[in-house]
């Protein structure tokens, strides 16, 4: 389970003891709304088969994946399908082999996703195990599902841009930048990257 609510206003409020512009943002943007997802498979299922498209085609392709394979989408049920089968979903010949490597992984035992390691860094290079997932994907699998919560998803433009913005800074700061940017924030950075998501467009900051 992601983050809740009372553990984003308690994370965000103690990184804005000591950080006067989150403070400042936080007084004009306020607190976002959780953001949370399932554990589990589908979910990293579903990541994969929303990658490089549309909210409406990534929905549509799911809905039709759900309709071949049955609601819970059971990773033998995928495995046992044709290409032609999974391409009358929308999955590409990429997706397909996305999604079969993680499957193979979870039917073989190899990856256990509701006993990663309490390490962020080991649990993010266990995920990324699985082809088509990488850090960024690793990380939000992480924050939104598992809830973890420091959690800093540096590589995420969105992330850049918000706290370059909450931080007045005159450009947006680069990867390495922004990881350096919230050492300081920590262990309570994943509350702080849904805070500059919330920023990110917000006409008020």
């Amino acid at each position: 389970m992601g983050l809740t609510k009372e553990q984003l206003v308690e994370d965000i409020d103690a990184v804005a003891a000591r950080e006067p512009a989150i403070a400042a943002a936080l007084e004009k943007v306020g607190y976002p709304e959780a953001r949370i997802r399932p554990t589990g498979y589908r979910t990293l299922l579903r990541t994969i088969v929303g990658q490089q498209v549309s909210v409406a085609a990534a929905s549509s392709m799911w809905n039709k994946l759900e309709a071949h394979l049955g609601e819970d989408t059971p990773t033998d049920r995928l495995l046992a399908s044709s290409f032609d089968e999974l391409r009358a979903c929308g999955l590409s010949r990429q997706k397909q082999g996305y999604a079969r490597s993680l499957c193979e992984l979870v039917e073989s035992g190899a990856l256990d996703l509701e006993n990663l390691p309490a390490d962020d860094e080991a649990a993010i290079e266990e995920l990324t195990r699985i082809k088509g997932i990488g850090r960024w994907s690793a990380e939000i699998y992480l924050l939104f599902a598992e809830g973890r919560r420091d959690i800093w998803p540096a590589g995420d433009l969105a992330v850049q841009a918000g706290i370059g913005k909450i931080l007045r800074l005159e450009e947006r700061p680069s990867e390495k930048k922004t990881r350096a940017l919230a050492d300081d924030w920590r262990p309570h950075r994943g509350a702080v990257a849904i805070l500059t998501w919330h920023s990110y467009n917000n006409p008020a900051l």
